[in-house]
């Protein structure tokens, strides 16, 4: 098994088709490599609609854990609400942080997202996800290599030495456009922030609709110098 402790660059080929890019085939390698030990950490953004929708193909049963910050917007929690509907037999895990928003604010003073935006992530998002990812080999993200500079190096397969894991990103070469097509086309429901101008998807106090087309996260920790949760740094 591919892990981090053995980690050597993966010689593998993936398929890659007009239809899907390469993901479906990289989805069935993972999860017939990993099986259960393979878990997707999703922002249920429409990128992250478009993976479940791909993963659902392949294993019905699949662990999807989702970082409940306590401060998504209610859209959010009713779109994961309308999968769990479409998907019954994916584990959907909402994963929390060890303090609650109230006992955070109480610890670190109110609204620790506007005095120090990072150690809210690290607490609230990072942590957590290590938590969730103990145990687990590799995980998958919906990672696109044109969602920004930082993400334009990312492979299929990933050594993360954030997580010391595998990190596995299925949809490295899909557009923005490729990404509503197959949303269309399937009839997938999605967060209907994305309508509204909202084209990355984070916590409410953190997040603004996007001000330019060419930059798809500009609307995150607007009018700061963060521009990632350090989920992916």
């Amino acid at each position: 098994m591919l892990t981090y402790e053995n980690w050597q660059e993966p010689s593998i080929t993936f398929q890659e088709d007009d239809l899907y890019k390469g993901a479906l085939s990289v989805l069935k390698w993972a999860y017939g490599h990993y099986g259960d030990q393979l878990v997707y950490a999703c922002s249920f953004g429409i990128e992250g609609i478009v993976l479940i929708d791909l993963i659902a193909k392949v294993k019905k049963d699949a662990r999807i854990v989702f970082l409940d910050t306590g401060l998504h917007f209610k859209e959010t929690y009713d779109t994961i609400d309308a999968v769990k509907e479409r998907y019954p037999g994916l584990d959907i895990v909402l994963k929390t942080p060890e303090l609650t928003v109230e006992e955070q604010n109480e610890q670190h003073g109110d609204q620790l997202w506007k005095t120090n935006p990072q150690n809210c992530c690290h607490m609230r998002k990072v942590i957590p996800l290590q938590e969730a990812l103990s145990g687990y080999p590799a995980w998958l993200s919906g990672l696109r290599r044109e969602q920004s500079p930082k993400r334009a190096g990312t492979n299929f397969l990933n050594k993360d030495e954030k997580f010391k894991s595998v990190k596995v990103c299925p949809l490295i070469h899909w557009t923005w456009k490729d990404i509503w097509r197959y949303a269309s086309r399937e009839e997938l429901t999605y967060n209907p922030l994305h309508d509204q101008g909202y084209p990355s998807i984070g916590c409410a106090p953190c997040t603004q609709p996007a001000f330019t087309v060419d930059d798809l996260r500009s609307g995150r920790w607007s009018g700061t110098a963060k521009t990632e949760c350090g989920l992916h740094e």
